[in-house]
């Protein structure tokens, strides 16, 4: 009996960002991107969001490469978090395996890991799967669709992408190798759904330029320019445009450090031969000579946008008559952060430009009419939409119907479900461990729903601490019961509730001294469930209650 192809995504569905696809057959597996995502508002202190890494862990025996599509965080940023369980190659293009190795020196795993750098053309044999690099145009340099082979088919799986056909470098995505595999036979597409719900085309790279072009025309004062730092190709149009005008640029943020540094290294970005300086050197050149590229497009709190726009950053202060130009758009759920910056850039009488006045950003994501374009070439017999969250899979099944295809043949996954192929039908059976695992400082996973949900707690009702000292020997109250508040209420101006919470713990503890109850957990029970019902009745509050007893 011929083995079943299994598809599993630990990552990426119902979601954006996190991504990662598992590919299975036989004693086999393959793993495609291991991204990371960013924490929710309600995630308190987590800094960055990781898939659940059990079931690889598991099977870490079976795995036989990596394989990336492109350098963005929600593709890589989780690799050196599996990596400390599971040691296998990755393989990746130029571009995404520079950015990988300054992840991996962050986290000294530089030297224990095998990189094995492809070119999009290359095929890699990896146990029975055989997968093949396919150059696509994304935001970001170097991005491959995969063609990944194995006894059942062929599987498409396009990563990132959009179909841009005046691209800064690198040429159209190779729209005919799709074509050729549509034309050999397809057994799965596995597509991008991140913009599935816009009509049309993506808009190209290049139509950037001309923005930046009638912002640089004529412009008196600094100019200062965030945008993706992955962005290589808005960033090399804006180097251009500067040296065009006579503006020397300086580069700050770590991340935009370490992507030019390794996009200058590779050759994708060429930069005009007395045009960089460094940051320091601003101060003693006159305000039109100067360009400043910068991270923080999403408003992030350590950014240095942020840090000059709340005069924090040591090199630069935003001076009245600044044109900040901000090329890009926010990230949904950042529009606030976004927004507390570009008021602060206003306060200090800065001119702020976004894509509100002109074309300032791209999007790196094929719109409907794209998606059509990649569905009609490749022809598979199943469908199956990733990368985006619910709506956006249940569009992208839409599309595909409106193209022809049988909705039998559609499937719809969710994080840790089995999809099971075989020639004859395509259906979800079974799943494997899944979910989200919380990176906080150094600590990974320790952080599980639990105390999330005791963050939660505290940050949104607060907390208050009963302190009481008891005899050993009789059980009899010493001392106390004190009362402690933290994100409760000011104690000063609340003495008369403080009073009544100290009236209300000590009818607790006699209650207790009465029934002869000497066991401490039954004690902190009575105390916190006296508290917890007289506040809630007296102030229709609900803080975390913490019962203390010393024991003297």
């Amino acid at each position: 009996m011929a083995e079943k192809l299994k598809i599993i995504s630990l990552g990426g569905l119902n979601e954006i960002g996190k991504n990662l696809t598992v590919y299975e057959y036989g004693s086999d597996i393959i793993i495609v991107d291991v991204g990371m995502g960013f924490p929710d508002d309600d995630m308190y202190g987590i800094d960055v969001v990781i898939p659940d890494f059990s079931y690889l862990i598991q099977n870490r025996d079976r795995i036989r490469g990596i394989f990336i599509t492109h350098g963005h965080e929600d593709h890589i940023g989780a690799i050196p978090y599996l990596l400390r369980d599971v040691n296998v190659p990755i393989y990746a293009t130029r571009m995404s395996a520079g950015l990988i190795k300054l992840k991996l020196e962050e986290h000294r795993l530089a030297d224990k890991v095998k990189m094995i750098t492809c070119e999009a053309g290359e095929t890699v044999r990896a146990g029975k799967f055989t997968v093949e690099f396919i150059h696509i145009n994304h935001s970001i340099a170097d991005a491959v669709a995969f063609a990944i082979r194995c006894p059942l088919g062929v599987c498409v799986h396009t990563g990132d992408f959009k179909i841009d056909p005046t691209p800064i470098q690198g040429g159209m995505a190779d729209l005919t190798r799709l074509g050729e595999l549509g034309k050999e036979g397809v057994l799965a597409l596995l597509c991008d759904s991140t913009n599935v719900e816009r009509p049309g085309y993506t808009k190209s790279e290049r139509s950037v330029g001309a923005s930046f072009e009638a912002l640089f025309r004529g412009c008196d004062q600094r100019i200062i320019i965030t945008t993706f730092a992955s962005n290589i190709d808005r960033i090399q149009q804006i180097i251009n445009v500067a040296a065009k005008y006579g503006r020397r640029v300086a580069v700050t943020g770590r991340s935009m450090e370490n992507a030019m540094r390794v996009s200058t290294e590779l050759g994708y970005m060429q930069i005009p031969a007395g045009t960089l300086i460094d940051i320091n050197q601003i101060k003693g050149l006159p305000k039109d000579k100067v360009c400043i590229i910068t991270t923080g497009s999403q408003g992030e709190t350590m950014s240095a946008l942020t840090r000059m726009a709340f005069n924090t950053h040591r090199q630069v202060d935003i001076q009245a008559g600044d044109r900040v130009i901000i090329s890009a758009s926010a990230i949904p759920g950042n529009e606030a952060s976004v927004g507390n910056v570009v008021n602060e850039l206003y306060r200090r009488d800065a001119e702020v430009v976004n894509e509100r006045e002109l074309p300032l950003h791209v999007s790196g994501h094929a719109c409907q009419e794209e998606l059509k374009i990649i569905h009609a070439l490749v022809k598979p017999k199943y469908f199956i939409p990733v990368h985006g969250e619910q709506r956006m899979l249940k569009t992208h099944a839409k599309l595909a119907k409106s193209m022809g295809m049988d909705p039998r043949n559609i499937v719809i996954s969710d994080v840790g479900k089995v999809i099971e192929l075989s020639h004859k039908e395509i259906k979800l059976n079974g799943t494997v461990p899944a979910g989200k695992v919380f990176v906080d400082g150094y600590g990974v996973g320790d952080v599980g729903a639990v105390v999330l949900r005791d963050r939660q707690h505290l940050a949104q009702d607060g907390m208050i601490v009963v302190v009481a000292t008891m005899s050993a020997e009789d059980g009899l109250l010493i001392s106390g019961p004190d009362i402690i508040t933290r994100g409760f209420v000011y104690v000063k101006e609340s003495e008369e509730l403080m009073e009544e919470l100290r009236r209300v713990a000590m009818e607790a503890l006699n209650d207790c001294q009465d029934r002869n109850i000497r066991d401490w957990s039954s004690i902190k029970s009575t105390i916190k469930s006296n508290l917890s019902n007289y506040l809630y009745k007296t102030t229709k509050r609900n803080p975390m209650i913490l019962p203390v007893i010393m024991e003297v």
